[in-house]
């Protein structure tokens, strides 16, 4: 059973969905992860990437996001999330797109569309194999100053090349990674002004 931890929703049951291929964030590693961004959710636009239940997405809506964009391929996740959207009576301030991740992020960039935070949690077989925040840095859809988190087992080994990483929390087997654009000299002297 998976609930939301804190906010408007806390306590709120969600659906979960009953095959391997959906790994829902575990209760202790959510609330670590939100305790380290509790003051950077309310107001700002979120990307749930590889949704799974959608409980990661939710939890910030709970905690004041402005709007959220659920993504998976899996149809069973898909239909989880609506079911705990609709729980959450988020219809209004949520989009669920059933694509592959690589294909909606390239959809969303066609709309312009910027997130400020993206939460990633592929499969860890994926993260061998390639670099999901490829897709995000050549399409543009992290906005300037955003966060990306992802989370991956501790033994998958995993680096990439494409934005800096900011922060490491292991809780168990898990670890969450912070990563931003890289700062440039340039940058720390325009936001100094």
């Amino acid at each position: 059973m998976i609930r939301i931890i804190s906010g408007k929703y806390k306590g709120k049951r969600l659906k979960l969905v009953r095959s391997p291929k959906v790994r829902p964030m575990p209760h202790k590693l959510r609330e670590t992860l939100f305790n380290i961004i509790q003051f950077e959710v309310p107001d700002i636009v979120i990307m749930d990437g590889f949704a799974g239940t959608g409980s990661v997405g939710l939890e910030a809506f709970s905690r004041g996001a402005k709007e959220v964009c659920f993504v998976d391929d899996f149809y069973p996740a898909i239909k989880a999330i609506k079911t705990n959207i609709r729980r959450c009576r988020a219809e209004d301030s949520t989009r669920v797109i059933h694509k592959d991740f690589n294909r909606a992020v390239i959809k969303l960039s066609k709309e312009e569309k910027k997130f400020d935070l993206i939460f990633l949690d592929p499969p860890y077989v994926m993260l061998k194999e390639r670099d999901p925040l490829k897709v995000i840095y050549k399409r543009e859809v992290l906005s300037r100053g955003g966060i990306i988190v992802l989370r991956r087992h501790f033994k998958v080994n995993f680096k990439s090349k494409y934005f800096e990483m900011r922060r490491t929390e292991r809780v168990a087997e898990d670890v969450i990674e912070f990563y931003g654009y890289e700062e440039t000299p340039d940058q720390d002297q325009t936001e100094e002004k």
